[in-house]
């Protein structure tokens, strides 16, 4: 199923990784629309290796984002999130106030980290690789995430939903976040490479009156 093309060009111009030509799915016109992310149902989280030996994993409990779903012009499609940084749990109070100071996020200077998306690609019928400035700590640097669209829904209430779950690894030292500790035995307290984790759950918005 076609949901994004990479560029602005006619989607039937488009081709994907195995080089097959695309064509948008006509039942993708009734997910067109924009949508709200609906932290409650959703999670960015990450992992980081902690002294060389286990891993430990937070996610950020406070955060906002905005989807535009084109079905019938997939490549107009796009998305923004923002996330509040002193919101992160990773299951320590200490930890957790460690990673808000200037060590870290400092988060009193760079409250927030911003996610937009400035191209998308298709590369499996139902991945995308969704690249686009992420802002960490007063840095920006272009960041390929790749997600799987994992189908559309309307819950009981009414809402009509769209699912997307994947992730993509950094370096956190690209965004300036450089702290650690030598270990005695050799290595460091908290690696370099963060893996980044997005399970998302979207609702669609009432159309404008």
């Amino acid at each position: 199923m076609v949901l994004f093309n990479r560029n602005k060009q006619d989607a039937a111009d488009t081709e994907p990784a195995t080089g097959a030509v695309l064509t948008p799915d006509p039942e993708l016109a009734k997910l067109s629309g924009e949508y709200t992310i609906d932290p409650s149902h959703s999670e960015i989280g990450f992992t980081a290796r902690h002294a060389m030996v286990t891993n430990v994993r937070g996610s950020f409990q406070a955060y906002e984002g905005k989807l535009v779903l084109d079905g019938t012009d997939p490549s107009r499609s796009t998305a923004a999130i923002e996330v509040d940084m002193a919101s992160v749990d990773t299951g320590s109070a200490d930890r957790d106030g460690h990673l808000v100071t200037g060590d870290f996020f400092d988060t009193e200077n760079f409250p927030k980290m911003t996610f937009r998306s400035t191209s998308v690609e298709q590369t499996e019928p139902t991945t995308y690789r969704v690249t686009g400035d992420l802002t960490i700590k007063g840095t920006t640097r272009p960041l390929s995430i790749d997600l799987e669209f994992n189908g559309a829904a309307t819950d009981p209430f009414g809402n009509e939903r769209v699912g997307f779950e994947g992730g993509t690894t950094i370096l956190r030292s690209d965004w300036g976040l450089t702290w650690n500790a030598a270990l005695e035995a050799g290595g460091v307290l908290v690696s370099d490479k963060i893996k980044l984790n997005f399970d998302i759950s979207a609702i669609k918005n009432a159309p404008a009156a």
